[in-house]
């Protein structure tokens, strides 16, 4: 698999636990942790956006498939023939019903800008229009001033408090190697050492297409419909608060992030190619399939708890699936309710729609 990510830049990569590990994260933080998290502590990243967005929405980013598919037809397969025992992993969209109440919806998202995922799959629009109630993770999207005392309220969560910075967890030359990728970039180490990685990953793991569209103000979709749904006068629920949301990046292991961060900037501009990939995935409703193409590059998975995997994966995703469930619950049992979360919750026997089927309703993919 090394050698096929080789041929495709044209350079050597990263070894394949890292690709895994980079696409883990970069997954977490655009299908878990909703952006306008960082509204904040981005502003010192200011320039950079600028410099990287060159006003363009172009995306250039390639899926990484179907050359796996042409050159490795049997890694290919097996990745497809994994996906396929994947319980839920088929679709995005979902209808939700039980007797006597009329039927909500449930719709996987991506937090991004792409005009793709934005256009939702056929029907959903028509659910959202229809319904009354719309559930998103946070509700507290619809108000900066309630993002920005989120942040600030915590501020151990997004910053290092205790006197320590970035550089004093790593080996010198980790901390050279960080200098370096953020040089490329146009940031400064010394601007956001005392930010905690995932803060600065969340940003150096944008394409620069998705950076030009939020610089031109375009919202990314759980937020576009809880603003279009208050503007109707609808009711708008969140399953989750920010601080929360904070908290379950901030739980996992700190060498997790930093080494996350460091191969995330080595990636460079080949991230995009990353994104592409899960984006395609996404709108074809094969979000089963993500997963196990990432197993496939990399067969050391031994390395899962140590490298922090482990604890992605519970923290990030089953956890917050269980709240998720038990939190949308009491609107869905009242019917007429359309439910937008990150895509990543929904398959699985852990997952949204399995925890919501235990809890009595009759979900059918659409």
């Amino acid at each position: 698999m090394a050698d096929m990510m080789q041929s495709l830049h044209g350079h050597k990569t990263a070894e394949p636990r890292h690709w895994r590990r980079i696409m883990v994260l970069a997954e977490g933080v655009c299908s878990a942790i909703p952006l306008m998290l960082l509204l904040l502590l981005l502003f010192t990243l200011a320039f950079a956006a600028s410099a990287r967005a060159d006003n363009s929405t172009v995306c250039t980013g390639h899926n990484l498939l179907p050359q796996m598919e042409a050159e490795q037809p049997k890694l290919y397969q097996s990745i497809v023939d994994q996906a396929a025992k994947v319980e839920n992993g088929r679709t995005i969209f979902w209808k939700i019903e039980k007797p006597g109440i009329k039927p909500s919806y449930l719709l996987g998202t991506m937090h991004v800008t792409d005009p793709r995922v934005l256009a939702m799959p056929k029907g959903a629009e028509a659910a959202f229009q229809q319904t009354d109630t719309i559930i998103v993770e946070s509700d507290e999207i619809l108000d900066d001033k309630k993002a920005a005392a989120a942040l600030l309220a915590h501020p151990d969560l997004t910053m290092f408090t205790d006197g320590s910075t970035l550089t004093s967890h790593l080996t010198p030359q980790q901390a050279e190697e960080l200098d370096a990728g953020l040089k490329k970039r146009g940031l400064s180490l010394s601007a956001v050492n005392k930010m905690k990685p995932w803060i600065i990953s969340s940003f150096v793991s944008l394409p620069a297409c998705e950076l030009a569209r939020k610089a031109k103000g375009a919202d990314f979709l759980d937020k576009r419909l809880a603003e279009n749904a208050a503007k109707d006068g609808k009711k708008v629920v969140g399953l989750e608060t920010f601080a929360e949301q904070l908290q379950a990046m901030n739980d996992l292991p700190l060498k997790f992030h930093l080494t996350s961060l460091i191969e995330t900037l080595q990636l460079g501009d080949r991230m995009s190619d990353i994104m592409e990939t899960m984006t395609d995935l996404y709108l074809k409703g094969d979000v089963g399939m993500i997963m196990p193409m990432l197993e496939a590059v990399d067969p050391d998975k031994g390395a899962d708890k140590e490298n922090g995997y482990a604890a992605f994966e519970k923290r990030i995703v089953l956890d917050r699936n269980r709240i998720m469930a038990e939190r949308a619950a009491p609107d869905l049992a009242k019917g007429n309710v359309f439910m937008a979360v990150g895509a990543m919750h929904l398959p699985g026997p852990d997952g949204v729609v399995a925890l919501l089927e235990k809890q009595g309703f009759k979900l059918t993919p659409l």
